[in-house]
């Protein structure tokens, strides 16, 4: 009897010891073996250090508010400086393209056709283009509305190149490669190019060549019985 309780005695304290050791997990892990690591991976400590001069340049919007106030300020500056740079050279570009004064005076020129008799044709000179104005004979203006579509490269109907049926008023440039015809001359009695064979009739329409349109009517307007104003 005496020998069981000394054995419970001594056997206690171990299995108290067992059961404590197996509830506290650091206990436990600090009895197991050592773990070896074999990452090929460089410590934090292998890196190198930090570099933190970003830190000492960088702006804190909370601690300096007037700091961000100004260097908003300076990039705003900045936008308009360049948008009226931007503003006045878009000006003096637009103020180049207008027409000067002299130029002005010369986008309208009057004619006086008191002098210009049946059937003669006149040459004048607006914008620095010969102008083609022919006085038609009750003849040649029949000739010309009779003058079938289906004839005409450049279909025009006489009446709608003219605005009073007896004159003609043409651009004297050649619709081919810009040469001036010679009047009262070609195949149809209107105006024929020498350069390359174009002829046109009274009405100033293509009727024979490589020309593919016809002569062009300059805007113009009667302003009296015997003048115009073309432009």
């Amino acid at each position: 009897m005496n020998a069981l309780r000394t054995a419970s005695r001594i056997a206690a304290p171990r299995l108290g010891q067992a059961f404590r050791t197996t509830a506290n997990p650091a206990v436990a892990s600090s009895l197991q073996q050592p773990r070896f690591n074999f990452s090929t991976e460089p410590s934090l400590h292998e890196l190198g250090s930090v570099d933190h001069g970003y830190e000492k340049d960088r702006i804190d919007k909370v601690a300096e508010p007037n700091r961000r106030a100004f260097t908003y300020l300076m990039l705003s500056g900045a936008r308009f400086a360049y948008a009226s740079t931007a503003r006045v050279l878009l000006l003096r570009f637009v103020a180049s393209m207008s027409a000067s004064a002299d130029v002005l005076a010369l986008a309208s020129a009057e004619f006086d056709l008191g002098a210009v008799q049946e059937g003669q044709t006149i040459t004048v000179k607006w914008r620095g283009k010969p102008i083609f104005i022919r006085n038609r004979s009750e003849s040649e203006i029949a000739v010309e509305a009779g003058v079938p579509m289906a004839h005409l490269r450049d279909q025009e109907s006489d009446e709608d190149r003219v605005q009073e049926s007896k004159w003609i008023i043409v651009l004297g440039i050649c619709t081919h490669l810009g040469c001036v015809p010679l009047n009262n001359a070609g195949d149809f009695g209107g105006w024929f190019c020498p350069c390359h064979g174009s002829h046109y009739d009274v009405s100033g329409r293509i009727r024979k060549g490589p020309a593919p349109l016809n002569l062009e009517v300059p805007p113009y307007k009667f302003i009296g019985d015997n003048q115009i104003r073309i432009g």
